[in-house]
């Protein structure tokens, strides 16, 4: 098949040569924003406290390439070291020469991909150099520092948690393996169009020797504001004691339910092939317990298979220990005078494990250090938290001087901005083609844009 020709080259060789361009352009202009920057700084510095003693060189690798920098560097009189202003003022650590949002990119790859390796790669596709090893990423893992307190607004007077554990294989341990215990918090459902989002949904990893419920009480109390004597707890949940013993912890102030999808994966192992298995399936679809238990004793000693039996006797049990386990929890909050207009069934604690299973298992075992590093930077970009990815001395910053640092911003990216049509001059040449030609065209269109 002739490919599509555009000046005498392929699309993949314009796109190719389009990127390498934009990057040298923008790489160019991130250069003089700094630089302008710095001056600013230079201008508006406490001379008495900051001698100019000269310039130094700093090379930053950034999502645009590699961008040299040449910064001026003073004498703190006050504290008797040597500094650059320009570094922590846009919050990037001179000395190790990578940006913020470059980093922060790699750690997003790195939680949400397969693996470090995989994220070293897919970062190297995107930039278009190997800017960062595997293990390189994994350092920046590990040495990230999560704010794990983002409050959260209470909207209603019930929160939901779905519960789970995952079991993750352990390095030089006695133990093979540790459960991790993470619960999923959120506030309700929100239809988007066709799709439903969970509202103020948090993650909740339990780390501590405390009770695991007295953990998350704790974490509904600072997160969610949730007040033990006023608000409503519904949990779903496998039948693992961890999880059950919920019942005991938070008393008539919550409802558990055991996991549907757990429930009903058992009930298809069971009793696939049996003539009462659509029947049973309608009852568990209804919320309608008492006759779901009426099926399944009925289905006693018809299976046929010793195994089967005794995994049905084993569900009745756990059923029955466990009053209302399957009956609707909309139906237990509308008896407390809550409106449960939008609220659905549960069941997603099955999907939040396989997120996490998805990244941390598959053969992998971890060092303790590891996983605890990993889960909370994992946590962190689900739920929107800080993560802290450069080291430096933090200076607390009144509001007064959050807007001097917006109005010096403001000023260097004006000032660049008028350089813009010089950098680009001489940098793409398909700017110097005629007016006529299809690609000119095409790239005066995003003019703008």
């Amino acid at each position: 098949m002739q490919q599509f020709i555009t000046d005498g080259q392929t699309l993949k060789e314009i796109e190719m040569e389009l990127f390498s361009m934009l990057q040298k352009t923008y790489g160019a202009m991130l250069q003089q924003v700094l630089e302008r920057l710095d001056e600013e700084l230079a201008n508006q510095r406490d001379k008495k406290r900051y001698y100019l003693k000269d310039k130094r060189t700093v090379r930053i690798q950034t999502l645009f390439g590699e961008v040299e920098v040449r910064r001026n560097y003073y004498l703190d009189r006050e504290k008797g070291v040597y500094t650059c202003l320009l570094d922590p003022f846009p919050g990037f650590d001179g000395a190790k020469g990578v940006s913020p949002l470059l980093e922060e990119t790699a750690i997003e790859l790195a939680v949400t991909g397969p693996s470090y390796r995989q994220a070293a790669e897919a970062l190297e596709k995107m930039v278009g150099y190997a800017v960062m090893s595997h293990e390189t990423i994994r350092q920046l893992v590990l040495q990230a520092t999560v704010d794990r307190h983002r409050p959260m607004e209470m909207e209603r007077q019930v929160l939901f948690v779905e519960a789970d554990g995952l079991y993750v294989k352990r390095q030089r341990s006695r133990r093979r393996g540790k459960e991790e215990k993470i619960l999923a918090v959120h506030q309700g459902w929100k239809a988007n169009g066709k799709r439903v989002s969970l509202v103020g949904k948090r993650h909740y990893v339990h780390e501590t020797n405390e009770p695991v419920w007295e953990g998350l009480e704790q974490f509904l109390i600072e997160e969610y504001g949730y007040d033990p004597t006023r608000d409503w707890v519904v949990i779903n949940g496998d039948g693992a004691a961890w999880i059950t013993a919920c019942r005991e912890y938070f008393g008539k102030r919550a409802f558990f339910q055991l996991d549907r999808f757990h429930v009903a994966r058992e009930i298809r192992e069971c009793l696939k092939d049996h003539p009462q298995y659509r029947t049973i399936r309608k009852k568990l679809a209804l919320f309608d317990e008492n006759g779901l238990l009426t099926e399944l004793h009925s289905a006693v000693g018809t299976l046929g298979d010793e195994k089967k039996e005794k995994q049905l006797e084993g569900l009745i049990q756990r059923i029955e220990s466990m009053p209302g386990c399957l009956s609707d929890y909309r139906q237990w909050l509308r008896e407390k005078g809550i409106d449960t207009t939008g609220m659905r069934p549960m069941g997603s604690a099955e999907g939040t494990m396989h997120v996490f299973a998805k990244r941390v298992k598959n053969g992998r075992s971890w060092c303790e250090e590891g996983i605890r590093a990993f889960l909370h930077v994992m946590v962190a970009v689900k739920d929107g938290l800080t993560i802290q990815t450069w080291k430096g001395e933090v200076f607390a910053q009144e509001e007064k001087r959050e807007t001097e640092r917006e109005t010096i911003v403001k000023k260097a990216m004006k000032h660049v901005g008028t350089k813009v049509a010089e950098l680009v001059r001489g940098n793409i040449r398909y700017f110097d083609h005629s007016s006529g030609t299809p690609i000119y065209q095409a790239l005066k269109a995003l003019k703008g844009f």
